[in-house]
């Protein structure tokens, strides 16, 4: 029984209510006054999520990413040198310009990768593997290869000052060229072909970096090998057998060397913070000057230029472990800073390879993001301590010639792909194009449709196809009164023909068929009334 309330009214007359309207009035003015204090919030939160969804946002933040850390790597290469250079007898300068003119040629071939179309990548794949091929197997040929005394690895070919490093052409080209042949295994028939070539390719890539004794570049190709795996759908199962024999590789090539094994120690005593008296001078000397350089950071940094493990104490302070003096310099705050950077990359990256609708481009997106992120973790986790050291640089922040144009060419091929995302192509025909693309002329992207280019090719081929269905057969071995007379008359017809000869096929069987019809008679007078009488008032009847 609904129980009622009494109340007084304006004029002092008894109301009623039910308890359940009073109820459903209280709960309504608890919504409306929660809704007023969670309206800014949920209006700020939509305001995120649109500035999250603009349509070239994946395109821009990728580009301003990359150009902030090519400054923070100029600008470090240029502190961590300054004493090494001069101590070389030449100026201070001497080590930043040439990492700026690397810098430059890779600007450029970020622009020429921007400006590529999604299929012309695709066609130059199978001849960057085989340039690849090329360097790789030149870089084993004594008198071209070089580097073994220097950095334990036989793996740069140098023309003059200038160096080339063929494994980071190679891992470049090993992403594209399985970005483009692995979508193709998920066709019916397809996977018994195409997962084998790759399989054969990639271990022919892997077997000669691994002549190189390059441990570094062999983890980096693995990086890329396993990505491709996993983003191209291949079962789970080989994933983990590739890994498990990548690892068995690495763990049995590292013990085979007395240097290398070493690394296993050294990387126990940095991760634990407690290093032995007799390593520090040996083994573990330069992972211990690395945490001992991040440690006098503190949380604001030394200042920029004011490093003191870079004045000898430090070795491959320019290179492998530049995020050290990036620590000491710049402190805690510098390090994350440097860390969100990379991280944001990763991020966008990964939403590019969400928004594409060609399996080609989403794979190609999606390698290329984890080959640079995964590098530039692996290498600030060895100079932490987190893992064990393999010689892998920072990319775009560490000095390298080689290495720093391939990964502005890598990032241009990922720009490209958030370029050619579906909404970036529509917001760029109707909203025209971003500065950035103004600045480097750029052209307006053009729309590529997944499986165009096979459809055009099946349309520009014949197709044969077999007899009509509406021709008539002999039923149960006896021939058909029809069919007898279709081919008494095409009998007839060839006959007339090579006799006589003259006009098309189709005009003499016509008139073939026509000579066989009978007359049709006219209709007499009372058939003309009885047709009449049959047609319906609202039909309109026929002038004769």
């Amino acid at each position: 029984m609904t129980q009622s309330l009494p109340r007084r009214s304006a004029n002092g007359e008894p109301r009623h209510y039910r308890a359940k309207d009073l109820s459903d009035d209280r709960l309504g003015d608890r919504r409306s006054r929660e809704g007023k204090e969670n309206a800014p919030a949920s209006k700020a939160a939509r305001k995120r999520l649109a500035r999250l969804a603009t349509p070239q946002l994946n395109y821009l933040v990728i580009m301003a990413v990359t150009m902030i850390l090519t400054v923070i790597g100029l600008t470090m290469v240029l502190s961590s040198s300054m004493v090494t250079s001069y101590a070389g007898g030449s100026s201070v300068w001497a080590e930043f310009l040439k990492q700026a003119i690397v810098v430059f040629i890779g600007l450029i071939g970020m622009r020429f990768a921007l400006q590529l179309r999604p299929v012309t990548i695709r066609r130059i794949a199978p001849w960057l593997l085989l340039f690849s091929f090329l360097l790789l197997i030149a870089v084993l040929i004594p008198g071209i290869g070089v580097g073994g005394e220097e950095v334990g690895s036989n793996s740069w070919i140098r023309f003059g000052p200038v160096g080339i490093q063929p494994s980071e052409v190679a891992k470049l080209a090993l992403a594209v060229w399985g970005a483009s042949i692995l979508p193709l295994a998920r066709r019916p028939g397809n996977s018994l072909i195409t997962v084998p070539v790759f399989m054969g390719g990639t271990s022919l890539i892997l077997v000669l970096v691994l002549m190189q004794k390059d441990l570094g570049m062999m983890f980096a190709l693995a990086i890329v090998v396993l990505a491709l795996f996993f983003f191209s759908g291949i079962n789970t199962r080989a994933i983990g057998w590739s890994m498990a024999l990548l690892a068995g590789l690495g763990v049995i090539y590292t013990l085979s060397h007395n240097f290398r094994s070493a690394r296993f120690t050294t990387w126990l005593e940095t991760f634990r913070l407690d290093f032995a008296e007799s390593s520090t001078k040996s083994s573990s000397y330069q992972s211990h000057q690395g945490i001992l350089s991040l440690s006098d950071g503190g949380f604001l940094g030394a200042g920029l230029g004011q490093s003191r493990a870079k004045w000898f104490y430090l070795p491959e302070a320019k290179n492998d472990f530049i995020f050290a003096v990036i620590g000491e310099e710049l402190g805690f705050v510098g390090a994350v800073i440097v860390v969100i950077l990379f991280a944001t990359l990763g991020l966008f990256g990964i939403r590019t390879a969400l928004a594409q609708k060609d399996p080609f481009m989403r794979l190609l997106a999606a390698t290329l993001t984890v080959g640079v992120v995964v590098q530039a973790f692996f290498n600030m986790g060895y100079v932490v301590g987190f893992v064990p050291m393999t010689g892998v640089q920072l990319p775009l922040i560490s000095a390298g010639g080689s290495s720093a144009i391939v990964t502005l060419v890598t990032l241009g091929l990922l720009a490209n792909c958030a370029r050619h995302e579906p909404e970036a192509i529509s917001s760029m025909q109707h909203e025209g194009r971003p500065f950035i693309d103004r600045l480097l002329f750029l052209p307006e992207p053009v729309p590529h449709i997944a499986g165009d280019q096979r459809r055009t090719e099946r349309r520009s081929t014949t197709h044969v196809y077999g007899e009509p269905v509406t021709r008539q057969r002999p039923v149960g071995g006896a021939m058909s009164q029809d069919f007898a007379k279709d081919r008494e008359r095409t009998e007839q017809l060839r006959e007339r023909n090579r006799r006589y000869g003259g006009g098309t096929r189709a005009d003499r069987y016509d008139s073939a068929r026509r000579t066989k019809l009978p007359e049709r008679e006219a209709p007499t007078s009372d058939q003309r009334r009885t047709s009449r009488r049959s047609v319906p008032r609202n039909t309109p009847r026929r002038r004769s």
